[in-house]
């Protein structure tokens, strides 16, 4: 892959996404096989204005190590220097950037009753930490290729030719293959606003899926959400891209509005394990029922986190068309996936689609309905088939998806 190409992605993350304004700090979490790419990002970083780029490095091989020999306290436990740092970057805010590289079955056979009770036990004391940032902060997701997942993606090819194929489909997803991709994203950004000008000007309250594959579910929306899509703002005016790439429009649904049942149409990948082929009914809101072919323990330990797992946090439109889903390749992480077809996410809600959101508090959001969890887990379930009505306050039917497609 050329060096120039990999060089425009990182400073596509750096000024796009995390849009760093100078004299920031950044924070960014990788695995170890990306310590390549990282260096160019930190260099892209300070070349934005960074004041300092800190790292935090991840590796499967000793999380899996961790789970297998520590003990549940030991996992569960969030040290004092821990601590410490989540509080330093709930009090200065930097921008946070997360690089994604992990195998999809890195995790495959560690020991999935430690790592649910020990995530949830951690994520109870971080919250406080991490509800502080909410909204007031810049952040980004992106990924680079590890031997790994490229080889999870590309079977039949040997690891080198993986990795390269790998990376020419993320810079042509991300739209970072082009001569000037930041000029790309002020279009794309502009193009996602004005999709969701349309939606917003329609006035909706509920909207109901159905597909040949089962899907039949609704589910009713906040009347202060909006549909928001790609640039972001924080509550005292910053843009940000929070995700590279993306095509969706979403939007934060009522807590306890979702009925009947969905169908995933691509595998989820959770944990380091992949849950394949599965299926949720819900009631009142809440997962009552639920199934998969593979891995239906790790599907079931994403409830197990906290009382708000078992409801949904978002809705997302994203055409069976988009750019991720025609060029064919199931990419096996949730960041691509989900920016192929139309989505639902389990857990935390989004506050930032609450129309004038820096004015309400976390109290006010649970009282319009927005879910509050650990977690956040969007699951694929568009289908070339499917249909999407939305009704207004009116009680008018809008076709809002056809054959899996916009249809407006």
């Amino acid at each position: 892959m050329k060096k120039t190409l990999i060089k425009n992605y990182a400073k596509l993350i750096a000024r796009v996404g995390g849009n760093i304004q100078k004299g920031q700090e950044v924070f960014i979490t990788a695995e170890t096989e990306a310590a390549d790419f990282v260096t160019l990002l930190a260099e892209e970083c300070y070349a934005a204005g960074a004041s300092n780029v800190f790292v935090e490095w991840k590796n499967q091989k000793m999380e899996k190590l961790s789970a297998r020999f520590e003990s549940l306290r030991a996992l569960s436990a969030v040290e004092p220097w821990e601590e410490a740092a989540f509080s330093y970057r709930a009090d200065t805010l930097p921008v946070t950037i997360k690089i994604l590289s992990a195998d999809p079955d890195g995790m495959r056979g560690a020991d999935r009753e430690k790592l649910t009770l020990s995530s949830a036990a951690r994520s109870a004391i971080l919250k406080p930490y991490n509800d502080r940032m909410t909204n007031r902060h810049q952040w980004c997701v992106a990924a680079v290729p590890s031997e790994g997942w490229a080889k999870k993606v590309f079977p039949e090819d040997r690891a080198g030719a993986a990795v390269e194929k790998l990376w020419e489909l993320i810079l042509k997803t991300s739209r970072a293959d082009g001569k000037d991709p930041l000029t790309d994203w002020m279009w794309h950004n502009r193009a996602l606003r004005d999709r969701c000008d349309k939606l917003n000007a329609l006035g909706l309250v509920s909207l109901e899926y159905k597909s040949a594959n089962g899907t039949d579910f609704r589910i009713g929306l906040i009347d202060r959400a909006r549909f928001i899509a790609g640039k972001k703002c924080t509550a005292d005016g910053k843009y940000f891209n929070p995700n590279i790439p993306t095509e969706e429009c979403f939007t934060t649904p009522r807590r306890d509005s979702a009925e009947g049942i969905v169908y995933a149409v691509k595998p989820l990948s959770y944990g380091g394990e992949l849950i394949e082929n599965f299926w949720l009914r819900f009631e009142g809101g809440r997962v009552v029922g639920f199934g998969a072919e593979k891995n239906e323990e790790a599907l079931k330990s994403i409830f197990a986190a906290d009382e708000g797992a078992s409801y949904l946090g978002e809705c997302a439109l994203v055409p069976y068309d988009s750019p991720i889903n025609r060029c064919g390749v199931l990419f096996y992480n949730t960041l691509f996936d989900e920016n192929a077809c139309c989505h639902l996410a389990l857990g935390r809600g989004y506050t930032n689609t609450i129309e004038n959101f820096a004015a309400y508090s976390r109290s006010d959001f649970e009282e319009m309905g927005v879910n509050d969890s650990s977690v956040h887990v969007d699951f694929m379930i568009g289908a070339e088939d499917l249909r999407i009505d939305g009704v207004t306050k009116s009680g008018e039917r809008v076709r809002i998806f056809e054959g899996g497609v916009w249809a407006f």
